[in-house]
C-alpha cells in the first residue's frame, strides 16, 4: 500500500523510503506478558489487561504495515500512524532543521525520532522511525543539491 506514490507528480520519483521499525510492536509484547504472567493471581483484570495488550498489538501492526516516509528531490512526504493517520508533505525549500534522536534501545536496535522544523514555526515529529540517520543524512544531501552553487571569488 503506496500511499505516497499517490502523491507523485509526473517526473518525480522516491529517492529513499523509510519505514516504522519493528520495535513499535515492543510495547504491546511487553503488556500482554505482563497480563499473562498475572493471569493466576490477578484473574480477570491480568485477563483485561492481555486483552489491551492484543488490541494495542493489532493497531501497532497496521500502523507498522500502513505507515511509510519517502524523499523525493523536492520533497519529504509521510503518512504515519493508525487509527489516526497523519501525513506531511514538506518542500525541501522549507526545511529549516531536521534531526534525530535515539534513546539507548533505540541505538541498539537502529531506531529512533525524526524532527523536522519547517516553515517558519511547524514542527513535526515522527517516532520509531528504523534508520533515522540515514534518512536524515539523504535529507540534508537533497537540500544540499536543491542549493545553486555559489561560483563566485571573494576578495581577501
Amino acid at each position: 500500500m503506496n500511499l505516497i506514490d499517490d502523491k507523485l507528480s509526473d517526473n518525480e520519483t522516491i529517492m529513499y523510503r523509510a519505514k516504522h521499525h519493528w520495535a513499535i510492536l515492543l510495547g504491546p509484547i511487553v503488556v500482554i506478558i505482563i497480563g499473562g504472567l498475572a493471569l493466576g493471581s490477578q484473574g480477570y483484570h491480568a485477563m483485561a489487561l492481555v486483552a489491551f495488550g492484543f488490541i494495542w498489538g493489532i493497531f501497532s501492526y497496521i500502523s507498522l504495515q500502513r505507515s511509510e516516509i519517502g524523499l523525493t528531490g523536492r520533497r519529504v512526504l509521510a503518512n504515519v500512524g493508525f487509527p489516526l493517520q497523519r501525513s506531511y508533505d514538506i518542500s525541501l525549500n522549507e526545511i529549516m532543521v531536521i534531526d534525530y534522536y535515539q534513546p539507548s534501545l533505540g541505538s541498539m536496535l537502529n531506531f529512533g525520532k525524526i524532527i523536522i522544523v519547517y516553515s517558519g514555526k511547524k514542527r513535526c515529529a515522527i517516532r520509531l522511525v528504523s534508520s533515522p540517520a540515514e534518512f536524515v543524512r539523504e535529507v540534508h544531501q537533497q537540500i544540499v543539491a536543491l542549493k545553486p552553487s555559489s561560483t563566485g571569488t571573494q576578495a581577501s
